[in-house]
């Protein structure tokens, strides 16, 4: 049977003679049939079990009768707020409107509804009062418990209350969604479905919740910020599917709100499997007028080989969502893939990316964690490598090398990131050299993310010794390879624990290293990390020490200014920021110094506009000139 795009409207459902869909799918992103986007795999899922799904893309909110264009589903409804974070998606972290939306056709902003999730169940409730409503992906996910919403300003309730719903689905879905739907199709109450892993749902009453860890109630998460930091690390601390416990947290008027075990880790059988399924592999041709969906391009010949991170960066939301047990798609899979897109009309001959949230873990970080699950007060990484740590290159080098060798592929390039620390803890350098003679082109992107160690231990990374031997061997390697490639560091400002001082430390660093990034981050308090919930409590979770964090948006902005503190532009911020962290020894004419004294600094900023109008005087009279010229000729 030839493939095709699962239905989008009622006449597509028609034409494959079905008279109703079982699930009809609401999603806040476009429609794009490809394994890289969580409605994709959830969709063809379903249907490889012989469920009929119909799609609802970016429906209108304000209109009810834009989510039955199916009539009523015979099962019921499903909803994801996309491959990201509504209000992520919207605001930036300064809180202000984004022009774009790559989810959405044309780029065009403004399709979506904020807390998407919440306004699309919601709405189904308006038509649909006694339907089951099942919401899923990464805003469901990581706001299934109470939780502290950076856009209000203020803890809100599980997302399964809010949005109407009846079942929220975390974690990747794809043993949950099984159970669900079947569960469903024996003719099991939605109300009845309490045993599934990886869900979270509502109750009355405990009677039937055993081995369950009652969490501090909602109202007392509320009111106590101490409270609320404890009751995050105890989520965090049972997010895995092998020794995570149940979780319950109570709300007013007797309603429980009851988080099952995570699913467990997909077998590396399942992963082909998912990864097989007869998808597009592109957006839906009906957005090809308005310029189809820019999300696509990051994706469209990039292979993703695993999933899970042991990495457990503070400010990550991985942790809570994938989990940290790397979970890997065999060679065989990915080589049948790469295959695939080399017949892509558009293919190159580049193959973007292969890798996953961290590119070099292809297996779990020791052998116990597939039987007793990884350890819940201990980091495989931080503060330094575990003794346990299995740390070996060979699977992902042999897979590169085979991807090298695909006729039509000129080069594969590794991007979505290394762990360098995790690089460093390799006793040989064989991943390295080999990344650097055929897998990076002129750049390669790593996330120090800072460099003062007091920021980093709040981050969850290591010391900045660690990066700077990574520097050191990279430039070796390279040297060694005469090649001209150098390392551009993705930093972070304002990260709770970064005071001005820590800051300049990272300023004088980026001086000594004559590089100025043309982007910086600010933290962003997104839902469920380590890092938001230092954000907004002022405690390590991890620890409970007072922790200090940067919130008054000026000193933001002074931290941001210094890490680009040749910008003219951000000289008055740069000098205020000085004078706070009484480092004003930065102010002079040394080459140690940031900026110049407020005279020179001025002097120097009319000598270059004299010299920018000089230059575009030049340029004009050359034109006058050229044309002039052409009409005697």
């Amino acid at each position: 049977m030839e493939r095709e795009f699962l239905p989008i409207c009622r006449e597509d459902m028609e034409k494959r003679g079905w008279t109703e869909v079982d699930f009809s799918y609401v999603i806040a992103d476009a429609y794009v049939d490809h394994p890289s986007f969580g409605h994709a795999i959830i969709s063809r899922i379903l249907e490889a079990h012989g469920f009929k799904v119909g799609i609802i893309a970016q429906p209108d909110w304000k209109n009810k009768d834009s989510i039955g264009i199916y009539g009523k589903p015979r099962l019921g409804f499903l909803i994801s707020g996309g491959n990201m974070d509504s209000m992520v998606n919207h605001y930036s972290v300064s809180k202000k409107r984004r022009q774009t939306d790559a989810f959405t056709p044309g780029g065009v902003i403004g399709k979506r509804p904020d807390y998407a999730t919440t306004v699309y169940g919601n709405l189904i409730r308006q038509t649909y009062k006694d339907i089951p409503i099942i919401i899923g992906g990464i805003e469901a996910s990581l706001r299934r418990m109470g939780h502290y919403d950076y856009w209000s300003n203020k803890v809100k309730r599980s997302i399964l209350l809010d949005s109407q719903a009846d079942l929220l689905l975390y974690g990747m879905g794809e043993h949950s969604i099984v159970e669900v739907a079947e569960a469903l199709e024996s003719g099991i109450s939605i109300k009845d479905i309490t045993f599934v892993n990886g869900t979270v749902y509502k109750t009355k009453t405990l009677e039937g919740v055993y081995d369950a860890v009652m969490l501090p109630s909602f109202t007392e998460i509320s009111n106590q910020k101490e409270s609320y930091a404890k009751s995050f690390y105890i989520q965090y601390n049972n997010t895995d599917p092998f020794s995570g416990k149940r979780l319950v947290e109570e709300y007013p008027n007797s309603c429980y709100i009851v988080q099952n075990p995570a699913s467990k880790p997909l077998t590396m059988q399942e992963m082909d499997d998912v990864y097989a399924l007869s998808y597009m592999r592109t957006y839906h041709p009906s957005y090809e007028a308005a310029g189809g969906v820019p999300a696509i391009r990051e994706v469209k010949f990039s292979l993703v080989s695993n999933r899970g991170c042991f990495g457990g960066c503070s400010f990550c939301a991985l942790t809570f969502h994938q989990g940290r047990i790397i979970q890997t798609r065999s060679h065989e899979s990915i080589i049948k893939e790469a295959e695939l897109l080399t017949e892509d009309k558009d293919f190159k001959g580049y193959i973007h990316d292969v890798g996953g949230p961290t590119a070099n873990f292809r297996h779990t970080s020791c052998e116990k964690q597939l039987t007793k699950g990884v350890c819940q007060n201990k980091q495989c990484l931080f503060p330094t490598p575990c003794k346990n740590l299995t740390v070996d290159h060979k699977d992902y080098l042999a897979l590169l090398r085979k991807l090298r060798q695909i006729p039509k592929v000129k080069k594969v390039f590794v991007r979505s990131g290394i762990r360098f620390d995790y690089v460093m803890a390799d006793k040989e350098d064989t991943f390295l050299k080999e990344l650097c003679e055929y897998h990076v082109s002129g750049q390669l992107k790593v996330a120090p993310e800072h460099v003062a160690d007091p920021v980093l231990k709040r981050m969850g990374k290591p010391e900045n010794s660690v990066y700077q031997k990574f520097e050191q061997k990279y430039k070796k390697i390279n040297e060694q390879l005469g090649k001209k490639q150098y390392l551009v560091p993705y930093l972070m400002s304002s990260h709770p624990g970064s005071t001005l001082k820590e800051a300049v430390i990272l300023a004088e660093y980026l001086r000594d290293l004559g590089y100025m990034p043309e982007q910086v981050q600010d933290f962003y308090p997104t839902p469920s990390t380590i890092s938001t919930c230092m954000y907004y409590t002022g405690f390590d979770p991890r620890t409970m020490e007072k922790v200090y964090v940067p919130i008054n948006p000026h000193e933001k902005a002074m931290q941001r200014a210094l890490i680009q503190y040749r910008n003219p532009a951000n000289y008055e911020l740069v000098l205020e920021a000085l004078k706070k962290a009484d480092r004003m020894d930065l102010v002079g004419f040394d080459k140690k110094c940031l900026i110049r004294p407020k005279e020179a600094a001025k002097k120097i900023q009319e000598q270059r506009n004299k010299n920018k109008k000089r230059e575009k005087e030049g340029k004009s009279k050359k034109t006058i000139r050229h044309v002039h010229g052409k009409k005697r000729g």
